[in-house]
């Protein structure tokens, strides 16, 4: 919302030394979010006048279109002579008046203007565009054209109004109410402690039978409809030099009176109008919901097929507008300079439509309009017949029309929301004693109606729809007393409430990725259906079946993941694409898997701890959320350089990584071949760990098939990794064990095993480790070979074991005794021979 400062100060008589950095700093200080201020006009010095065009020579000799005119200015040149300057633009004609800079003026951006010979003639000044003198866009990209009831020579910067400042307040959801100068100005009388001049306190007609009929089918989707008629509009009338300017500077486009005008009242009460020519309107207006399929022609020109849970505005015809959005082409305002077909006779529509109902519906068209976005946020239903009468009030002042006597007001039956909150609540929120007349005074500053001692009964006003509950209140006291007088108290958490097992392996499975040179990706948790395709699921795979969002932040993205690799391949994408070649992320997080939980989450209570039944109640009715890490590569894992080449990342870097998660969690993996969406069928590895005594798959690793990475738009040889964490913390068996170490020396025995192409290293590693004894200290493959000296269908794997003794130098002959152990347990599992033998 932006808030020019000289608007602001017609409902609050602010001190004339208050500037805009003032104001920005009472208002944060009560809560509002002010970006910026801008200071309008800055950089501008005359002299800039008001002329009159005299004359107007064309000078065809050159390639663009020149004109040399003369401008009357009157005395403020002084020499009272008619000024001659040259000017290309052509939206102005002899007896206009213009905005003249004259020479020694300075524009915005350092634009200094001074007597020049250019064309052929010497030009001394400009005629000026709103472009020029920094106003704003005004629809004409034109030379200013004044009315012409001003005078020549006056100073056109008061005229024009531009010096001003300008806050840009960046209004969240809950106060939808300062999405309107009368909101932002009681703030502001509130912060310096000042009466605020309502412009909602209108005398305001009372409804009868006359006025234009309305009927509505759909009371809780609109419970109030105020329709007001103006005829005998001036079709020549234009927006005054005021109007045309707040509108601007409140980043709105001037485009005809009776728009204008309703705009003007919008952004002045927060209630957004609509205006219909009434000649355009067949038979009665109608409120109701869409039917399936119906469609409309928006303002903008667009062809748009409604959906059932749209509320529309209808006539006999059909939809005339989308209820709370946008209205139809049908039944638009005609512009004054079309006066054959101008309008001269409006309906004014003043409605208060259901919140939710307008979100949805300006999401679903991928149309948020201004009136949307309040509407959206809350909109003081009692406001409705204050704009309508302000606005018939502009209309007949502006324009010349002639307010008709009827009135129609349609009201749904409702009653005022009252809170009842005991006196010395926001002192116990706030941990600041501030007793009850603070308390009442401030709530009474916001508009509540406050009765009751120590238990009060706070009626809230309609405004201000977000105020609940007690603890709204409590926040609103709080903020007008001051987030800065808030005591800072650091809290004293009991001993023994650390973080749990399960926080501590999170966070070292972080830390050890991260030394393990990966890179933490975050991302949201929201995926699209279509990536599961790109994935190459199966139609039954269990991935496919998703949470999806009631109210989802992106209609592309409508689901909630079931695996991290979307996310992160999607980060992996985007550094390739940004020359980010050499990639290792990872991300820890949770998953969503839906199940077969009936029932619907309760809403748990905050003013006291959730008993265990609650809390087992509302597990219930949620998804599952196992928690998972993922990692995924591409590129070089090891850079070249003066020490030697580099290596690519490959399959068994993300094996490696899912071994360091698994050590994190004080887990072994158990490693096997596997054939597993999305990962290439050859490159492919499943992890498994020991859980109660059962096998159980805890994730898959490797390098990711070629057609995903096509689809996906990924780097060649892309390899990713995934783990359940929370099954690795089932399958530890207590808290981790710290190593052994011993003085003693070690012992080093290599063999080289030759077994069949398909059988695992990691199963032969099994066999080797079972058959050492307690004596192997480690065991590592350190070379796999397949060659001359190989039969056909088999492969070498070469190991070095490693074996001591915590209480003595192991000997010869113990160690060789240890190695042949391991390796004929080995030849017995797996048919593996030592080589050369």
């Amino acid at each position: 919302m932006r808030v020019p400062l000289s608007w602001l100060r017609e409902y609050v008589d602010l001190p004339a030394t208050e500037t805009g950095r003032d104001v920005q700093a009472k208002l944060i200080s009560a809560g509002l979010e002010v970006e910026t201020v801008e200071q309008l006009g800055a950089g501008l010095t005359g002299p800039l006048v008001v002329g009159k065009v005299l004359t107007i020579e064309e000078l065809t000799e050159f390639k663009k279109p020149i004109r040399f005119c003369t401008v009357d200015v009157g005395q403020a040149n002084g020499t009272g002579e008619p000024q001659e300057i040259i000017c290309g633009a052509r939206n102005f004609a002899e007896g206009d008046k213009v905005v003249v800079a004259l020479p020694g003026a300075v524009l915005p951006g350092d634009f200094r203007i001074a007597e020049r010979k250019t064309y052929g003639r010497v030009s001394r000044g400009m005629i000026c565009s709103g472009d020029e003198l920094g106003m704003g866009d005004d629809g004409s990209h034109g030379i200013i054209v004044l009315p012409p009831e001003h005078e020549v020579g006056i100073d056109a910067t008061q005229l024009l109004e531009l010096y001003d400042e300008v806050l840009d307040i960046a209004v969240t959801p809950d106060r939808g109410y300062c999405l309107s100068m009368r909101g932002v100005a009681r703030e502001t009388a509130i912060a310096y402690g000042l009466p605020l001049r309502d412009p909602a306190l209108l005398d305001v007609p009372a409804p009868n039978s006359y006025g234009y009929p309305v009927q509505i089918a759909d009371p809780i989707g609109c419970d109030r409809f105020t329709a007001r008629t103006v005829v005998g509009l001036d079709p020549e009338a234009r927006s005054p030099l005021w109007l045309r300017r707040r509108l601007q500077k409140a980043g709105m486009r001037p485009i005809s009176l009776a728009v204008d005008i309703t705009n003007y009242v919008m952004l002045e009460l927060g209630q957004p109008l609509h205006a219909y020519d009434r000649t355009r309107i067949d038979g009665p207006i109608g409120v109701r919901r869409a039917e399936q399929g119906e469609k409309i022609t928006t303002l903008d020109g667009t062809v748009r097929v409604l959906d059932a849970a749209d509320l529309v505005i209808t006539d006999n015809r059909g939809p005339i507008g989308i209820a709370g959005v946008m209205g139809g082409a049908d039944t638009e305002i005609a512009d004054h300079a079309d006066l054959a077909g101008a309008t001269t006779e409006v309906v004014i529509e003043a409605a208060h439509f259901a919140p939710i109902s307008i979100a949805r519906t300006a999401r679903r068209h991928k149309l948020a309009t201004e009136a949307s976005k309040r509407f959206e946020r809350g909109v003081d239903p009692q406001a409705a017949a204050a704009a309508a009468q302000r606005t018939v009030d502009l209309l007949v002042l502006l324009a010349g029309g002639t307010a008709e006597a009827g009135v129609t007001e349609i009201l749904a039956p409702s009653a005022p929301r009252t809170v009842a909150m005991p006196a010395d609540h926001p002192d116990k929120v706030a941990g600041v004693a501030y007793g009850r007349e603070t308390v009442v005074r401030r709530l009474q500053e916001i508009g509540c109606d406050v009765y009751g001692q120590d238990e009060l009964v706070v009626t809230v006003p309609s405004w201000r729809p977000d105020l609940n509950e007690p603890n709204d209140l409590a926040e609103e006291v709080i903020r007008l007393e001051g987030y800065e007088n808030l005591p800072s108290t650091l809290p004293r958490p009991p001993a023994g409430r650390g973080l749990t097992e399960r926080q501590r392996t999170h966070r070292r499975v972080g830390r050890a990725l991260a030394g393990a040179g990966y890179v933490e990706a975050l991302n949201y948790p929201f995926i699209a259906e279509q990536v599961f395709d790109q994935l190459s699921l199966e139609a039954d795979d269990a991935r496919r079946r998703t949470v999806k969002l009631v109210n989802p932040l992106s209609d592309e993205e409508p689901a909630l993941r079931t695996t991290l690799l979307p996310g992160l391949l999607g980060a992996l994408r985007r550094n390739d694409g940004r020359g980010s070649h050499d990639l290792a992320l990872f991300e820890t997080g949770l998953v969503f898997r839906p199940g077969d939980r009936p029932g619907v989450a309760v809403r748990l209570p905050v003013d006291r701890r959730p008993t265990a039944e609650e809390i087992a109640g509302v597990n219930a009715a949620l998804p599952a959320q196992p928690r998972r890490a993922a990692v995924v590569l591409a590129g070089a894992r090891e850079q070249a350089g003066w020490w030697g080449k580099g290596r690519p990342s490959d399959w068994a870097d993300a094996i490696q990584a899912a071994r360091t998660v698994a050590a994190e969690a004080g887990v072994e993996l158990i490693i096997s071949a596997d054939r597993h969406a999305p990962w290439h069928p050859g490159r492919c590895a499943a992890f498994h760990v020991v859980v109660n005594g059962e096998k159980v798959l805890v994730g898959h690793g490797g390098e990711l098939h070629p057609r995903v990475v096509k689809a996906l738009g990924l780097p060649a040889r892309t390899c990713a990794m995934e783990l359940d964490l929370d099954l690795l913390e089932q399958a530890n068996e207590g808290p981790l064990k710290a190593p052994r170490i011993s003085s003693f020396p070690v012992a080093t025995q290599d063999v080289a095993l030759v077994v069949p192409q398909e059988t695992p290293a990691a199963t032969v590693e099994a066999a080797l480790r079972d058959g050492a004894g307690e004596l192997l200290e480690s065991v590592r493959l350190f070379d796999v070979y397949t060659g001359d000296q190989i039969a056909e269908g088999s492969k070498s794997l070469a190991y070095a074991l490693k074996f001591r003794a915590a209480d003595r130098t192991l000997t010869v002959e113990e160690a060789t005794a240890a190695r042949d152990a391991a390796v004929s347990l080995a030849a017995e599992r797996t048919g593996a021979t030592l080589r050369g033998a």
